[in-house]
């Protein structure tokens, strides 16, 4: 997994080295080196993260599954007294998609692939969750539900290889998040050194 390696080399790094300390456009450092393994793994083995024929039926069950899990979210929200509005639903929509497409098509092509040539096809699903939910640390309630929402992208991606399903998946279960609680369950979406440096 020596993909994968680099790519968590360079993401913890920087969110838990760099972030905070250098200009914020030097951002663009960790991720062209992320996109150049991403890009290189991807070329070596064939697979690039659009089956379009995977589209429509990933799309579908990856629908089912998150707009009913959002629904809870929503509801968990409502019964603790943190939901709240936000302003610019497609905005936010379209940015938090963007983000999303990029994570999956690192998670699911890269860490995702190798992890199940290391171990086996459901072995391998568990591993990268578990990989994308360390990233994520220390934020408690960001590893937790990070490496939960891993778990349902990695089985959807195994079974219909396209990348955009489960990247609108990811928006629209982080915009679910961001109305529903707020920063003090949230973290603030933060992770690595800038968790740590949250005044809660």
């Amino acid at each position: 997994m020596r993909f994968t390696a680099a790519i968590l080399t360079a993401v913890l790094a920087y969110v838990w080295l760099v972030e905070g300390k250098a200009p914020r456009s030097f951002v663009f450092v960790p991720g062209a080196v992320v996109v150049a393994l991403t890009v290189w793994h991807n070329w070596r083995h064939g697979e690039w993260g659009f089956s379009w024929r995977a589209v429509v039926p990933g799309l579908r069950l990856s629908l089912a599954i998150t707009l009913s899990l959002a629904v809870l979210i929503l509801v968990v929200g409502f019964a603790m007294g943190t939901l709240h509005d936000r302003r610019d639903f497609l905005g936010h929509l379209a940015a938090l998609f963007v983000w999303g497409l990029a994570q999956q098509w690192v998670l699911q092509t890269v860490v995702l692939r190798e992890a199940q040539r290391a171990t086996s096809g459901k072995a391998g699903i568990v591993v990268a969750a578990l990989l994308f939910g360390a990233l994520h640390l220390p934020n408690p309630f960001l590893a937790a539900v990070t490496t939960g929402a891993a778990l349902i992208w990695g089985w959807l991606y195994d079974r219909h290889p396209n990348i955009v399903p489960p990247a609108l998946s990811h928006a629209l279960g982080t915009l679910a998040i961001l109305y529903a609680f707020d920063e003090s369950i949230t973290g603030g979406l933060r992770i690595g050194a800038s968790y740590l440096r949250l005044d809660r």
